[in-house]
């Protein structure tokens, strides 16, 4: 029988994730930074409700970040903008 508390997470990334924050945050920062400059670049500014949609979800997830928030926490938020960010993306490259 495996491990109740196993998630979807520690499956992908193994079961040391708080041991790895520092990594795991730099790619976090790193993917999250430059797929919202994107989005609100390529045409997102130029709509009031795209831009609140890419950037509530980008600063929410730079905040957990600097909050130190859990790992798991800051993945799911991070999956989330991302998911939101290229609905964005494809809405205004169409």
């Amino acid at each position: 029988m495996g491990n109740a508390n196993a998630t979807i997470w520690n499956k992908f990334l193994g079961e040391n994730l708080e041991e790895n924050r520092l990594g795991i945050i730099s790619v976090v920062l790193l993917v999250i930074g430059c797929l919202g400059g994107m989005t609100v670049g390529l045409g997102a500014v130029h709509h009031t409700w795209q831009l609140f949609l890419v950037v509530l979800p980008t600063m929410l997830t730079l905040s957990f970040l600097i909050a130190v928030a859990p790992v798991k926490q800051i993945l799911n938020l991070a999956l989330i903008t991302v998911i939101i960010d290229v609905i964005v993306m494809s809405i205004n490259l169409v």
